[in-house]
């Protein structure tokens, strides 16, 4: 039986890995402990990190360096993390041989449901035409100055295609006759294709599109790059909606064009910094929805995340093809 523990937060253990999967691991992995540790606790429980073959986390996951898995984890094969992104802690696993895997595809269903919903909701005009009054004066938006498209032949625009982007396309593509816009250098011409989407760029996107969803990589190359130029193009009724980063918007040249044309519209489940500035415009704007980052995990849906990692492990473990292993060529592009 292989040895195996978890790292990280006990807090965060117990609210992503439902009883039922913790059952499943203590049946057929050993642990030797029931805590979950932290970096505090390596000296302590030496001897049992040492003969561990299977690490199980999640958001916490305490970073490593290369020395000190060689000096703690000198058996450690693979590195299952129930939460989304590994870039804190994953390049020196990788790079000391270990296999890493990630349920970041997990964490891509509620926030691909979430973009979906509040796409749906922006091509009807509910964010413009919502009354949010509550003192008993006149629906002014009742009547808009512009008019919407609602959900037939609409126009969508996709920033990024990578997996969250995809899922959103995947269920755009139950609406009748969309027609969606994809900006992304990295997605192939004839992959675009195959998606039946129209490959473009950032200005198209955001001058020709009713809904423009940003689901871009976060990486150094990304920050800034939605700018003034691209938010002044938007189409009077148009709605951006933002579940990727914060800082890949410049939020001044974004606030700039919504207060120069009321009638469009930001849905911001992420901003920069994050919450807002105490004294930033987003939290007056008429025009800004703002929601505290909730498109991704939360309540039941993280126990998805757990029983990815579950079925990795059981994959990887028979010797079988697994979904979710992060390469080092993977870190480049994804968030």
């Amino acid at each position: 039986m292989k040895h195996a523990v978890f790292l990280g937060s006990q807090e965060r253990v117990n609210y992503v890995y439902a009883q039922d999967v913790l059952d499943r691991l203590h049946n057929e992995l050993f642990f030797e402990t029931d805590r979950v540790l932290g970096k505090r606790e390596l000296e302590e429980y030496r001897e049992i990190l040492s003969r561990t073959d299977y690490v199980f986390s999640t958001w916490g996951m305490p970073a490593f360096t290369r020395e000190e898995i060689r000096e703690y984890l000198p058996n450690v094969k693979a590195v299952f993390y129930g939460a989304g992104s590994v870039q804190h802690f994953a390049r020196p696993f990788i790079e000391e041989g270990v296999a890493v895997f990630s349920a970041w595809a997990a964490n891509g269903v509620p926030v691909a449901e979430y973009t979906f919903a509040q796409i749906i909701l922006a091509s009807k005009g509910f964010f413009q035409r919502l009354h949010r009054q509550c003192d008993g004066a006149e629906w002014a938006n009742k009547h808009p100055a512009v008019s919407f498209p609602g959900n037939y032949e609409i126009k969508v625009g996709i920033i990024g295609a990578g997996m969250i982007g995809r899922m959103v396309i995947e269920r755009l593509k139950t609406l009748d006759k969309v027609q969606i816009l994809v900006s992304d250098p990295f997605l192939p011409d004839e992959k675009a294709a195959a998606m039946g989407v129209t490959k473009c760029d950032l200005d198209t996107v955001f001058a020709e599109c009713d809904v423009i969803s940003n689901h871009t990589a976060n990486n150094p190359q990304t920050v800034g790059m939605m700018n003034k130029r691209h938010f002044g193009a938007m189409k009077p009724h148009a709605v951006f909606i933002n579940t990727g980063r914060g800082a890949q918007v410049v939020e001044n040249d974004m606030i700039e064009a919504l207060r120069e044309v009321p009638t469009r519209a930001a849905v911001l489940d992420v901003t920069f910094p994050e919450p807002p500035e105490a004294d930033s415009p987003l939290y007056t704007l008429d025009n800004v929805f703002l929601t505290p980052h909730i498109a991704g995990s939360l309540g039941n849906e993280v126990h998805r995340m757990a029983e990815y990692m579950y079925d990795e492990y059981r994959a990887f473990d028979a010797g079988e093809p697994t979904k979710y292993h992060v390469t080092m060529q993977m870190l480049e592009t994804m968030a």
